[in-house]
């Protein structure tokens, strides 16, 4: 469930018991229904923080992909997003995994806005994270390995 729904359930509810104390002739689903009427007008007309909307806005602009080496196998996406996330604005973060077990490999791939992620490459790049030294290098397309090793062969 959404966190905003459970916040007003708990607040319509604890809405209702505040009613029923000052008006103990009104029945108790109406004290429900009025706490969850106000309980939503009050979300509906105070603003979300900025950070809450940019969390789930896309950066447009130029863009560069990591590659994130040497991670530590219990990290979540979100916990590599929100160190990413302090260089810059993050669109995506995958962490590899193996396909036959589903367990994590230990890498992934961040891909950032290009100024922030010169700045993480620069400050992140043999940081200690959760007990590992992280390397944290620009991502090479398979498309260019392959195109490398053509040109050296002819």
């Amino acid at each position: 469930m959404q966190k905003s729904f459970l916040i007003i359930l708990v607040i319509a509810i604890l809405g209702a018991v505040a009613l029923s104390q000052f008006a103990p002739t009104l029945p108790a689903y109406i004290a429900f229904v009025a706490g969850v009427i106000i309980t939503t007008l009050i979300f509906k007309f105070i603003p979300e923080s900025s950070t809450a909307q940019n969390a789930d806005e896309q950066y447009v602009g130029p863009t560069m992909t990591l590659y994130v080496g040497n991670l530590p196998y219990r990290v979540h996406e979100g916990e590599v997003k929100s160190l990413f996330s302090e260089f810059g604005p993050v669109n995506s973060v995958r962490l590899v995994r193996d396909r036959k077990t589903g367990r994590r490999k230990g890498f992934g791939f961040v891909e950032m806005s290009e100024a922030g992620a010169q700045k993480a490459m620069a400050k992140l790049n043999d940081f200690n994270f959760q007990e590992r030294t992280l390397k944290v290098r620009e991502a090479k397309t398979q498309d260019s390995d392959g195109t490398e090793r053509a040109d050296a062969e002819e």
